[in-house]
């Protein structure tokens, strides 16, 4: 708790940051009104459940407008979102991880995304319980929805379709 006397200095503060925040956001969603294929690429986007209003400029910004990568593997290499295996031999065979050795901007604004898909989604609950009756734990399953979000983001732009459920189990 602040002392008294610095309270209201801290107050103004934080409103004057709110206010800039504001603006950025609304910046950011005029440019996308402003651009025709960045606003049909939103509309693709939001068709996606679980993304939303403050995931879907950033996924723009690293995948709308033309296309920058080939396939999907490479958006999620991109996102670092890629396994990477740890084996040396016949001795050490650790477990794959995630090699986060791309943007972590990008796989920061995938974790909320990703466990909102995971448990408020019908397509989500499926792909959950599938990988846990496999053995998965819970933080593989994650990595794993954010790792399909990119690569649901990137079908869906690529092919200019809204999100079908019914292609991915649900």
């Amino acid at each position: 708790m602040a002392h008294a006397s610095v309270r209201p200095g801290i107050e103004a503060l934080i409103a004057h940051l709110d206010e800039v925040i504001a603006e950025v956001e609304a910046a950011i969603r005029q440019r996308i009104d402003d651009d025709p294929d960045l606003k049909t690429q939103r509309r693709l986007l939001d068709s996606i459940p679980g993304l939303g209003d403050h995931t879907i400029p950033v996924l723009l910004s690293f995948y709308g407008g033309p296309p920058r990568f080939d396939d999907a593997r490479q958006a999620a290499a991109f996102a670092g979102l890629d396994p990477r295996q740890h084996e040396s031999g016949s001795s050490v065979r650790g477990k794959p991880r995630l090699s986060k050795v791309g943007h972590a901007g990008l796989r920061k604004a995938l974790y909320m995304p990703a466990m909102v898909t995971l448990h408020k989604t019908a397509w989500g609950r499926a792909f959950r319980d599938r990988l846990a009756a496999a053995g998965k734990v819970p933080m593989v399953i994650i990595g794993t929805m954010m790792r399909k979000l990119v690569h649901v983001t990137f079908g869906v732009l690529k092919s200019g379709q809204p999100f079908s459920p019914a292609l991915h189990g649900a």
